[in-house]
């Protein structure tokens, strides 16, 4: 490992070939989503965990350019968009502005919204796709073949698939109402086999690629036996909404290519300004997407000689109540934005963070949700800092208390600050000598778990101390500013650091406290306005006005 100024030379492989990393500069994409229908749950789920990783990692000093956004091609959006009785660009653009606004709605704070119906990134597929065609593979043949192919074919995958991938009786594992369709086809194919060795050795040398360890695991399992050609083309006879093969106008993309690539052309690439920003590239992903993600994108990227991403982070699904996977005709659909309506957005990104799971399914109902909110939300953070602010505004004439603390209240407020702190310290996490930050996808229910602990060790506090019956005695006039101050000056601090998960709310309370809020700057936003953050106690002024107390969390008992 050499290192010259600020950059880090890893090594000579596959991923950092040709790059130097920027140790505290990184990059997160989510999926981009097809069109052919509204944004749903897990939609709402892989982007606002990518939000919250963004935030969470500014908040550690991280420069970190977030890229989200659509799929416009393929066989589903075309069907869709015939049916939609609007013309082809007047749906895709309707479509995809849902999804901007959902996320919008969402309070995710993306750099790049992805269309893969933009002029340079078509042009750039087919840039990728010319410097594949010309490529030799490392057998010495032609790295690209056109052949006649007969097979199952799956419409909502838009993949040809083996009968591994199906069910006895012919449906699709991935797809269970769908029955694989035997088609035949002259199509453009990709050879994967010669890259089959290179990949599982990068793989097992690289501990980090693939998280959590159980879905490298998984993914080596993929590679233990031969990879059949990935088809790459659809007959433009069958399929004209994608990206035409430049060596071929009769074709169009596959669309996984197509969207694929999608994760190089918004930083520019092969412009070499895209380095700075690849060489720290994590794919946040759904467990059902690692084949494409962890098979397909790294031959193609060894291929085209492109350095591989530095980390695919892998999480599990959601599961509808009664832990089954959620449907319409079960009843158990969790729609985000009826939720959002009721509760808020915060509330739901709040869910999504404290209960989700990376290696195992997560159960969630409206019932949880609105349980969670009023359990943990209503009742501990919302109803602790209202009962604070407003018990302070009638006995210190609107003002905080004064700062001064008894030695017990100190000693109270510094535990506070070590939970805020340990819910941004690393956990299992690769050091920064291997030049990935101490933050992963992984560790966001952690950081919940940790803020909570807090609230609820001030809750214990302040009704063991009971402020509001000592006040009765003159005497105890400076106690009872201490042990208010204390857990103000603690709720600022946990404020502060719920701001990624819950920036609006993090925000409010924080300027009910008279603190300023907590912005991300930049053109695009990728760094924490004033840089990283630091848990420092004490920061509330004593005798400073107290900001329009309001009601972060009103109590919901049923959904209207």
């Amino acid at each position: 490992m050499g290192i010259d100024g600020p950059w880090v030379i890893i090594d000579d492989s596959f991923r950092t070939r040709g790059l130097r990393i920027e140790m505290n500069r990184t990059y997160i994409t989510t999926p981009i989503y097809y069109v052919n229908a509204a944004p749903h749950l897990g939609h709402a789920h892989t982007t606002v965990m990518a939000d919250i990783l963004k935030r969470y990692r500014c908040m550690l000093g991280y420069d970190v350019f977030l890229s989200t956004g659509t799929d416009e091609h393929g066989q589903k959006n075309q069907e869709a968009a015939a049916k939609s009785g609007l013309s082809t660009d007047e749906y895709l653009t309707g479509q995809s502005d849902a999804f901007r606004r959902a996320f919008d709605l969402l309070g995710v704070d993306y750099d790049f919204f992805v269309r893969t119906t933009r002029p340079f990134h078509k042009t750039q597929v087919q840039f990728i796709e010319s410097r594949l065609k010309e490529t030799m593979a490392p057998d010495g043949e032609p790295l690209i073949i056109q052949k006649l192919y007969s097979g199952l074919y799956c419409s909502g995958c838009e993949q040809f698939k083996r009968d591994a991938d199906l069910t006895d009786d012919g449906f699709c594992l991935e797809h269970p109402n769908l029955r694989a369709e035997q088609t035949e086809e002259n199509n453009y194919f990709l050879r994967m086999e010669p890259y089959r060795a290179d990949l599982v050795t990068y793989v097992e040398k690289n501990a980090d690629f693939v998280q959590p360890e159980q879905y490298r695991q998984e993914l080596l399992v993929m590679l233990s036996q031969p990879l059949e050609d990935l088809c790459i083309s659809r007959p433009k006879a069958r399929l004209s909404l994608g990206v035409e093969l430049p060596f071929d106008p009769e074709f169009v993309t596959y669309v996984w290519i197509d969207a694929l690539v999608n994760y190089l052309t918004n930083v520019n690439w092969p412009d070499p300004s895209y380095e700075t920003r690849w060489a720290g590239v994590e794919h946040l992903i759904g467990k059902d997407i690692l084949k494409t993600h962890g098979v397909f994108w790294p031959i193609i990227l060894m291929a085209a000689n492109v350095p591989l991403p530095r980390r695919i982070s892998v999480h599990a699904h959601w599961l509808g109540a009664g832990g089954q996977k959620m449907s319409k005709s079960l009843g158990n659909v969790v729609d985000p934005f009826e939720v959002i309506e009721t509760y808020g957005a915060s509330a739901l990104r709040w869910f999504l963070a404290r209960n989700m799971r990376v290696t195992s399914d997560s159960q969630i109902s409206v019932d949880l949700i609105r349980a969670t909110y009023n359990t943990e939300l209503a009742n501990q953070l919302g109803n602790l800092l209202q009962r604070l602010l407003k018990f302070s505004a009638a006995r210190f004439d609107g003002c905080l208390p004064a700062s001064d603390l008894d030695p017990k209240d100190n000693e109270h407020l510094k535990a506070i600050r070590q939970l805020v702190c340990n819910a941004y310290s690393a956990n299992n996490l690769p050091s920064e000598a291997n030049g990935f930050e101490p933050v992963e996808l992984a560790s966001i229910p952690k950081m919940a778990e940790d803020l909570l602990h807090a609230i609820g060790l001030m809750n214990e506090y302040v009704t063991r101390e009971a402020p509001w019956t000592l006040i009765k005695e003159p005497a105890n006039a400076s106690r009872v500013q201490s042990i208010v101050y204390a857990n103000l000056d603690g709720l600022r601090m946990v404020l502060e650091g719920l701001w990624p998960i819950m920036p609006d709310i993090a925000n409010r309370g924080l300027a009910m406290l008279g603190q300023a809020p907590l912005e991300l700057t930049g053109s695009p936003r990728t760094t924490l306005a004033g840089g990283r953050h630091e848990f420092i106690a004490g920061r509330l002024v004593g005798g400073a006005r107290i900001g329009v107390i309001e009601t972060l969390f009103p109590r919901i008992e049923t959904i209207a």
